[in-house]
């Protein structure tokens, strides 16, 4: 059942994860998260865009107080990864000493993942953790891994819950595979 928002778009070829299987998983980590963090005061730090509709979620399952910053990095033109990842916008606040959770809308090759751990480890913050909407394991070109995965999916381009294609779709309640040719 995909109920009333979830109808699907004309360059939809089909829905992969629906909106309450989302929201079901999202409130699962959320509780999970904040079991993890108890006690302490984590960043939650959103790569944008795709992140968004996600991390808004997220925020309102943790239960704890946390802090929210972005950052925005570049590896894509269109569904190919360019290989080369850009920083296009950092961190309004220092590193130094933080409990910071990446929350990443999707993690494909680990290319934009590695460089954001690298650059991040290096200005020492208390922890560094991922949590990733979903997982391509079968795309990885380089080792990475998240500490809390909403869903582990084949290699398809998918849209929708924040993730675009040429910034086209964000706004879709669920995740689907795009029609190839779109």
């Amino acid at each position: 059942m995909l109920g009333t928002l979830a109808i699907m778009h004309p360059d939809v070829e089909k829905i992969l994860i629906g909106p309450e299987a989302l929201q079901a998983r999202v409130a699962e980590l959320g509780r999970q998260i904040s079991r993890d963090y108890e006690g302490r005061h984590p960043t939650l730090l959103g790569i944008l865009k795709g992140s968004v509709v996600f991390l808004g979620d997220l925020l309102r399952a943790v239960t704890l107080d946390c802090s929210v910053d972005f950052i925005s990095v570049s590896s894509y033109a269109g569904r190919t990864s360019t290989g080369e990842v850009r920083m296009l916008l950092d961190l309004r606040e220092s590193a130094l000493g933080k409990d910071l959770l990446i929350v990443e809308d999707i993690m494909d090759s680990g290319l934009t993942l590695h460089y954001l751990l690298t650059t991040l480890k290096a200005r020492n913050p208390k922890s560094l953790e991922v949590c990733t909407l979903l997982d391509k394991p079968d795309c990885r070109k380089v080792s990475v891994s998240a500490k809390y995965v909403g869903f582990r999916i084949a290699n398809e381009f998918v849209i929708g819950y924040g993730l675009d294609h040429n910034e086209k779709y964000r706004n879709l309640p669920y995740v689907g595979v795009l029609k190839s040719g779109k």
